[in-house]
């Protein structure tokens, strides 16, 4: 068989352009704001993990020309060799005081700083006790580990502590737990006193991915640690800087001794580029802003609660519950591939941009539109797309002569 045959027969792009539903690569104009110019036309944007809106922040904008200007446009080579420049190091220290933990470290990517925690951290004697709704980044991660890795259900603390006992019969492995702290999709809040309990109880670590929680949860926006109370039960600390902090890249947060164990055994870390001081410098200068206007994660939650109500009120909306009225992303069920793929066309039509959220990521018949929400968003933004997401679901719930089953 030919190695390319897989590329012919895969027809579902082009079956969703054909039908002009086709959901991705949408292409912008501007930049990433509570409105955008999206193909042309203004479109109010709810679909962005610009949590604190700090992405068009002209502060931030500011210290990344400034890198651009003293450092130039990259660092040509790894960390390990003649890429470290002294705003990694600052970055890094602001980071770790930032978290409360004793040391941290960046690395170029969000998604490679899972795969270097994992993949370094957990060895081939060991397991991993992962929640089944974590990132597809942690569960790479787990594959690139040699750890026997063992999935529970999703935020299921009685599955959990089922494999923890029989994991914990193996004296000579290690045991690691890993958790989202908000999870990406649902928007739900881990469970992280029962899961802390639990790792104390069987003797495992805990390792929580921050990426949609940092600026998110908190009082100071630290992240689901802060929210719990429960810094000193989270052994590792992940975060990404292309939600909250505007720019690009990730974090890893522990003690110095697993910084410095992870440091020097991620494959992913050690054989990549480091981070581009422009967005170094982005990174930092929005940490500074989050850490001096904590009033951004109040008006966040705010929005986020406005939001979730709001849409609940309307004919036709069907609001997931994720347990929370804080964080800033609201999904909204609307079941099959068809629906939702109609659904979300039909929204920016009328000038709102949400995600669709399709297999693999959920089952075929449960497939939604992720709507997320930004600290810079206004009253009227708010009111507006309230007004159109009423307009264009009551619009479709009329439409019973139209067939959405559409399997692509």
């Amino acid at each position: 068989m030919d190695l390319f045959q897989k590329c012919d027969e895969f027809t579902r792009v082009d079956q969703a352009i054909e039908l002009g539903l086709y959901p991705y690569f949408h292409m912008l104009t501007s930049g990433q704001d509570t409105e955008v110019m999206m193909e042309g036309r203004r479109t109010l944007m709810f679909g962005s993990n610009n949590y604190l809106g700090l992405t068009s922040d002209p502060r931030v904008k500011e210290a990344a020309i400034k890198a651009v200007e003293k450092y130039g446009s990259g660092c040509s080579g790894s960390r390990f060799l003649n890429g470290t420049l002294d705003i990694h190091v600052e970055l890094e220290a602001a980071l770790a005081k930032f978290l409360q933990k004793e040391d941290a470290m960046i690395v170029s990517t969000g998604f490679q700083t899972n795969l270097a925690i994992i993949s370094a951290i957990a060895g081939r004697n060991d397991y991993i006790l992962s929640d089944s709704m974590n990132h597809a980044s942690i569960v790479d991660g787990t594959r690139l580990s040699f750890a026997r890795t063992i999935k529970y259900q999703h935020s299921d603390m009685q599955d959990l502590e089922r494999l923890l006992n029989r994991c914990a019969a193996d004296e000579k492995a290690g045991i690691l737990i890993v958790t989202d702290g908000v999870f990406s999709i649902e928007g739900e809040i881990c469970k992280l006193p029962e899961i802390v309990r639990l790792a104390k109880k069987y003797g495992a670590r805990v390792m929580v991915d921050d990426a949609h929680s940092i600026g998110v949860l908190g009082e100071h926006g630290r992240g689901t640690e802060e929210y719990f109370s429960l810094t000193d039960g989270v052994d590792i600390i992940m975060n990404t800087f292309s939600k909250t902090l505007a720019s690009l890249g990730g974090c890893i947060a522990s003690s110095k001794k697993v910084i410095n164990y992870i440091k020097h055994n991620a494959r992913p870390f050690i054989f990549s580029a480091s981070i581009a001081p422009s967005q170094v410098a982005a990174a930092r200068e929005s940490l500074r802003i989050l850490e001096s206007e904590p009033q951004r994660v109040r008006r966040l939650n705010e929005i986020a609660g406005y939001m979730k109500h709001g849409l609940q009120k309307l004919p036709h909306v069907h609001v997931y519950d994720s347990g929370n009225d804080i964080v800033p992303i609201v999904p909204i069920l609307t079941g099959s591939v068809g629906r939702t793929l109609f659904t979300a066309h039909t929204l920016l039509e009328n000038g709102v941009y949400v995600n669709p959220v399709l297999p693999p990521a959920v089952h075929k018949d449960s497939c939604l539109e992720r709507t997320s929400y930004t600290a810079t968003h206004t009253n009227a933004q708010l009111d507006e797309g309230l007004a159109i997401f009423g307009e264009v679901f009551g619009q479709i719930a009329a439409m019973t002569d139209v067939n959405f089953d559409i399997d692509l």
